[in-house]
């Protein structure tokens, strides 16, 4: 496996595709199979993905708008990145699940039809990138589908496009496509196993509430009283303040923990609505039990640690050779520039692996042993074997 992780300044978006081309054309010998593409909402993502096209024409090419970006080292907001992977022992196929929003099922089914694993058994370890169109909603029903489709026979790994937190517009790429509402699979077939780790740093710091209420990505009612009224109560009993206008401070802080009786999946509230419901960044069951969750910079740090870990040890033998890091926009606004050490806890365990990597809107993650479905605000680390 050949691999290189790239990056860019240029705020031209042509300019940006072709540094990133030439860049990739310099480090490799040959030209690579995939290229994994994560680049700012700043940039025309249609005219940086056709310069590249015109780089590497012969190249898989997927990625997703981005809401912070990095690389070994490199990190920031407005950068394009990419990692770039030519790779003799494993098969790659890209596949493309429209209209989300209207049938997530649907979606699951397109893309896993375009699978090459589901007749092909040569390989014995699949596995696949999964980026969704985060505005769309829906990503913890199409990942469950897509492991319905696929017979839990893979493991996915990926995450929600992002727009540096404007939720206005975030969009998925193949080839030279952007697409709303559409989520975009780069299935893996390897003869080695791909490592994936999943964690997060928070823990619990109210009482349970039961979600009384739930309308899509609207949170209505916890214990059967408008859910920002738990939110001020809690509030006012650690001595903190909530603005019903400006919230966004105080939800960085203080986010949702879905209890799965197994520990707790994570759900970023973002609005508070005129009859006191919160708009949320991914849906939440109506009839689960949540707790409002507390963490701390150090704490990201950690978790960071433990996915790598946990990603590594799923290589067995294999070092690493390549690796992806999500996690989420919301951790990155909460830590500031705090979130460089988190990164760093990546780095520092993956010795000289090429690392590119994004911050999301929700992270997602299935694979055996691991903390599965769709996350806010928990870093997800996949590790590609030399």
């Amino acid at each position: 496996m050949n691999t290189v992780a790239v990056s860019t300044a240029e705020t031209d978006s042509a300019v940006a595709g072709a540094a990133l081309g030439e860049q990739i054309n310099a480090a490799l010998p040959l030209p690579p199979h995939v290229i994994i593409v994560f680049a700012a909402p700043t940039y025309d993502h249609a005219l940086l993905l056709k310069a590249l096209r015109d780089a590497a024409p012969s190249s898989i090419i997927v990625g997703a708008s981005s809401a912070g970006e990095f690389t070994n080292d490199t990190i920031g907001v407005g950068f394009a990145t990419a990692l770039a992977i030519r790779d003799e022992e494993s098969k790659f196929t890209a596949q493309i699940g429209h209209r989300l929003k209207d049938d997530p099922g649907a979606a699951a089914r397109e893309i896993a039809r375009g699978f090459a694993g589901i007749s092909d058994h040569s390989f014995p370890h699949r596995s696949a990138l999964i980026l969704t169109d985060a505005l769309a909603g829906y990503a913890d029903t199409l990942t469950d589908a897509l492991t319905l489709e696929t017979a839990g026979e893979y493991q996915f790994f990926g995450g929600g496009a992002g727009d540096n937190a404007d939720f206005k517009r975030t969009t998925v790429f193949h080839g030279t496509q952007v697409l709303s509402d559409a989520a975009v699979a780069l299935e893996i077939l390897s003869l080695k196993p791909l490592g994936i780790g999943v964690s997060h740093g928070w823990e619990p710091a109210s009482k349970p509430l039961r979600v009384t209420e739930a309308i899509g990505l609207r949170l209505v009612s916890l214990n059967g009283l408008p859910a920002v009224e738990a939110f001020e109560e809690h509030a006012q009993a650690n001595g903190m303040h909530i603005d019903r206008a400006a919230p966004i401070p105080f939800f960085l802080q203080n986010i949702i923990g879905i209890d799965t009786g197994s520990g707790y999946r994570l759900r970023v509230p973002l609005v508070v609505n005129e009859d006191g419901s919160l708009h949320c960044a991914a849906e939440i069951p109506t009839g689960s039990v949540v707790r409002i969750m507390k963490s701390s910079h150090a704490s990201a740090a950690e978790a960071a640690e433990r996915a790598t870990d946990a990603a590594i040890a799923a290589l067995g033998p294999n070092l690493p050779k390549a690796a992806l890091f999500f996690d989420c926009v919301a951790t990155r606004l909460r830590c500031g520039d705090h979130f460089q050490t988190e990164v760093d806890a990546v780095t520092s365990r993956i010795g000289d692996a090429a690392l590119v990597g994004c911050n999301t809107h929700g992270q997602i993650a299935r694979a055996e042993g691991q903390f599965e479905g769709f996350h806010n605000c928990t870093a997800v680390v996949c590790l590609f074997p030399g």
